[in-house]
């Protein structure tokens, strides 16, 4: 897969292309990048997927604090290289590339730099200003500019559309049979470790504290999860917690997120992490006591152990997805 981050030197040869934010490259997306590549192949060209960074609602809607990300950016090249496609167009999303009318986008950007033959769109595709990029604009842009136009139905699963929405819903229910099914893969945080309270150490249940690598990444909701840890270069179970402590880290919504990793014993302040959520175990709680603190997280662990023991063949298959 070629990186892209402006249109100075790109080429494809018959590009066949879809437009979006793509935030979690979920099943719905796959089914457009599926097509994408499909359509591509039939006219004998290559599949191209237009991105933005930042995030439109950054720069449209600057003072609005609400955005939370399902994907980072890296995390979104990540998943769009394992999904086989020959280009990715970073491209940067400025206040005046905001303006554009979509008409002007199209022949600008489409037809006149990327030299489109095939446009490959979602069931709900608007795009460019005020959203005035409908299908049935876009068929009339591609009857004057020469291209052709395809916009593919909703995916259904268990009788839901898949959306970014409804994952960032399940996410922070911490719903994540639901968030995972419709993610395709299991939801991920990657971050850095900085130093805690310590507090988990005084009652020999040590914790690792974790600040997102992007303020914007969703974090679940308050309560106690299963999951896998990565860090070092290997890979271990633990539990993790997620509370609020609103004057000492800097991930959204002040959440606080802290892993006990299992059978780990290392110094890794500053190290690079990643976390896999599984299952959520219960709601966060307060305890009258230390020691009826350190009573539940033993309890805990025996409960996320038995979790890993019976769910082995679903983890094996996501990290085969």
């Amino acid at each position: 897969m070629q990186i892209h981050r402006d249109l100075k030197s790109f080429y494809a040869h018959n590009p066949v292309l879809t437009i979006g934010t793509f935030d979690g490259v979920h099943l719905g997306h796959r089914k457009i990048i599926a097509a994408l590549r499909d359509r591509a192949k039939s006219i004998m060209g290559e599949s191209v997927i237009f991105t933005f960074d930042p995030h439109p609602r950054k720069v449209v809607a600057p003072d609005e604090a609400n955005l939370r990300l399902l994907t980072t950016l890296d995390e979104k090249i990540a998943l769009f290289e394992q999904s086989g496609i020959d280009h990715l167009i970073i491209y940067p999303f400025t206040p005046e590339f905001s303006r554009l009318t979509y008409e002007e986008f199209v022949e600008k950007v489409l037809v006149d730099q990327i030299h489109l033959k095939f446009l490959v769109v979602g069931y709900d595709h608007r795009f460019g200003k005020n959203r005035q990029g409908d299908f049935e604009f876009l068929q009339k842009c591609a009857e004057r500019f020469d291209f052709q136009v395809e916009k593919l139905d909703v995916l259904l699963m268990n009788e839901a559309n898949v959306s970014s929405t409804k994952i960032r819903e399940a996410i922070q229910k911490g719903d994540f049979e639901t968030a995972n099914a419709f993610l395709g893969y299991p939801f991920m945080l990657h971050g850095t470790v900085v130093e805690g309270q310590k507090l988990g150490r005084k009652i020999q249940f040590p914790t690792a504290n974790i600040d997102a690598s992007d303020p914007d990444k969703i974090i679940p909701g308050y309560g106690v999860y299963a999951v896998e840890v990565k860090v070092l270069g290997k890979s271990y179970e633990g539990m993790l917690n997620i509370g609020s402590r609103p004057t000492v880290n800097h991930n959204a919504d002040h959440r606080t997120v802290e892993v006990n990793i299992f059978n780990f014993d290392a110094d890794i302040y500053g190290a690079a992490i990643e976390v896999i959520f599984y299952k959520k175990l219960r709601e966060e709680q307060k305890f009258p006591s230390l020691d009826a603190l350190k009573e539940q997280l033993a309890q805990d662990k025996v409960n996320t152990l038995r979790w890993f023991e019976n769910n082995q063949l679903l983890i094996k298959k996501s990290r085969r997805d």
